[in-house]
């Protein structure tokens, strides 16, 4: 997860600095949509420093009230993030900006709102296009949007989304000021906010999807399952797999659960060491599957009983 970090730390340093002088911009302007995007970027560095809390918590080793570690604290955080850029960001930016088009305010001189832009663009953009080398080295290939929906690690394309959408938002708030200095439309800046509160409803509810689907338990590929399912089976002493389940604990760790049917003739000391060997095998070959729970069957029940074939996508 030092992938991870890098972007998260540099897109914390920039939201923070960005996020004073956007306020202070704002104050003395009179701009709304200036103090949206103070919002946005408090919101965004609060955001980072929960995505660096749940990944410490992540790490916390295995206890006996947690046998399968803490990596879901990961997953837990990033769904709340989604809430707060739901609920700090786009609400707050929405609710402000409405106000400001039913009671417009005249601007005042917009020189230090274009000049707080100019630098939040040049930090934004940087802390973008770290977040985007971070999260390239980790596609192997895929598209970007596939690559994100399969990603298990939700702090890379938090941060990704956060970025892009600070990006978007700064060339939404420059643009609807000039227009509102040019032509002397003060409702223009509220409208500005608006359109960043929409923004970033939209990135929560993506982020909210994502992060829900990882809380939720997601697992292992179809073609991963079945990779190991021939694994298994090639076996000297399987006869066949019957059930495959297996849950990501975290970006790292997966647990697998396998129930197989062994050769009859196994005696128990044959079925250990058939076990462990099946063990280690999958655990050299898949370094992501840290726990391997295998039930044995009997062939007579494989027989039997067709209703415990249970294979999760």
């Amino acid at each position: 997860m030092a992938r991870a970090n890098n972007s998260i730390y540099s897109a914390l340093a920039a939201n923070l600095l960005i996020a004073v002088t956007k306020f202070i911009a704002g104050a003395f302007t009179n701009s709304s949509s200036m103090i949206a995007e103070g919002i946005h970027s408090t919101v965004d560095t609060s955001n980072q420093l929960l995505l660096l809390y749940g990944l410490k918590r992540s790490v916390k080793p295995p206890d006996k009230s947690r046998p399968f570690g803490y990596g879901k604290e990961l997953y837990f955080w990033s769904f709340i993030v989604s809430i707060m850029i739901f609920g700090l960001g786009g609400v707050v930016s929405i609710s402000q900006g409405i106000a400001h088009i039913r009671h417009p305010e005249i601007l005042g001189n917009p020189t230090w709102n274009y000049v707080v832009l100019g630098l939040s663009f040049l930090f934004e953009g940087a802390s973008l296009i770290i977040a985007m080398k971070e999260f390239n080295k980790t596609r192997k290939g895929l598209p970007w949007w596939k690559a994100i929906i399969k990603s298990k690690d939700p702090s890379g394309f938090l941060v990704l989304f956060e970025d892009g959408a600070a990006v978007l938002g700064l060339l939404i708030v420059f643009i609807f000021m000039v227009l509102s200095h040019n032509l002397n439309l003060p409702f223009l800046d509220g409208l500005a906010s608006v359109l960043v509160g929409t923004l970033l409803i939209f990135v929560s509810f993506i982020l909210a999807r994502e992060s829900r689907s990882l809380l939720m338990g997601e697992g292992l590929t179809s073609e991963t399952q079945q990779k190991i399912k021939e694994l298994a089976e090639n076996d000297q002493d399987v006869i066949t797999v019957t059930s495959i389940l297996s849950q990501y604990q975290s970006p790292k760790e997966v647990l697998l659960v396998l129930i197989l049917t062994f050769k009859a003739e196994l005696n128990t000391t044959d079925l250990t060491n058939a076990i462990d060997r099946l063990r280690d095998k999958i655990k050299s070959e898949y370094n992501v599957i840290k726990f391997v729970i295998i039930q044995p069957q009997s062939a007579d029940v494989a027989e039997n009983d067709f209703s415990r074939d249970i294979y999760l996508e």
